[in-house]
């Protein structure tokens, strides 16, 4: 879903892999993983990607296409479309450190960054990231899963925050609320579907097979992101529920009501 840095390639930055307020890509569509993944389907340019990532230096056209066995002219074609794709970075250099006579050569390395693609969408890094940052961050006498909760309610409150800090939103109704909400946990992967104005079921569970092995752990974490994100939001009259219920997330947005003891407040929210 994302393109992001990857650790120890050339070029990447520590600390800068996910956006302020977010997981790595979280506002990126997954339109760049597609076409990256479409650029390899050639088998000539998949194995020239292969050998510019083995040699770990930059390399020329000419070292490229003689490991291929094509010409110089048709591997800077097949290497400029992998620059194009993201998934190559070119320049001018000197490969090897030799010294040459004239005009530096053009150079291709591998670009440090990561693509990935899932139908459906799954994000098992966010809640990977929430559990690190929980067990990184457990308070003196709290437990592993309360500071789990605690962990995804402030990442979601975080994102929220920064989408409201982006301006536009102006104040929310619960009407309003769901628009906003929905297009945030679009970019999640939960495929939010809206049955009725101040209703978000969601049709697909980003951090499933996981939630099958420990549902109440994790659709509790995912509840507390929800409810989170929609303080961060600032959203007004709608609220996160835990509603099970099969081939779907167990968490449900909708309005507040009295009726419903779902929606009852928590010592975790």
């Amino acid at each position: 879903m994302t393109a992001a840095s990857e650790p120890g390639a050339p070029g990447a930055v520590p600390g800068t892999d996910a956006p302020a307020g977010g997981y790595a890509g979280a506002d990126a569509e997954a339109g760049p993983d597609v076409e990256a993944v479409a650029v390899l389907a050639d088998p000539v340019r998949r194995g020239l990607y292969g050998f510019v990532r083995r040699a770990r230096r930059p390399v020329t056209r000419e070292e490229a296409a003689a490991d291929a066995g094509i010409s110089a002219k048709l591997a800077a074609f097949h290497l400029d479309k992998l620059v194009a794709a993201g998934l190559l970075r070119s320049g001018y250099g000197t490969p090897g450190g030799t010294p040459r006579v004239g005009r530096r050569p053009k150079v291709y390395e591998r670009a440090g960054t990561h693509f990935r693609i899932s139908i459906p969408e799954r994000r098992p890094d966010v809640l990977a990231e929430i559990l690190v940052d929980a067990v990184a961050g457990q308070e003196q006498g709290e437990d592993a899963r309360a500071a789990a909760l605690r962990t995804a309610r402030l990442r979601g409150e975080e994102i929220g925050a920064a989408v409201r800090a982006g301006g536009g939103a102006g104040r929310l109704g619960p009407e309003r609320s769901v628009t906003l909400t929905q297009s945030v946990l679009e970019r999640y992967g939960f495929e939010p579907d809206r049955p009725a104005p101040t209703e978000l079921r969601l049709l697909n569970c980003p951090f499933h097979p996981l939630a099958a092995r420990s549902p109440e752990l994790v659709c509790g974490i995912n509840r507390a992101f929800m409810c989170g994100l929609l303080t961060g939001l600032r959203t007004a009259g709608v609220r996160a529920v835990l509603a099970p219920h099969p081939g779907r997330c167990c968490v449900e947005v909708r309005a507040e009501t009295r009726a419903d003891p779902r929606a009852a407040p928590t010592a975790n929210e």
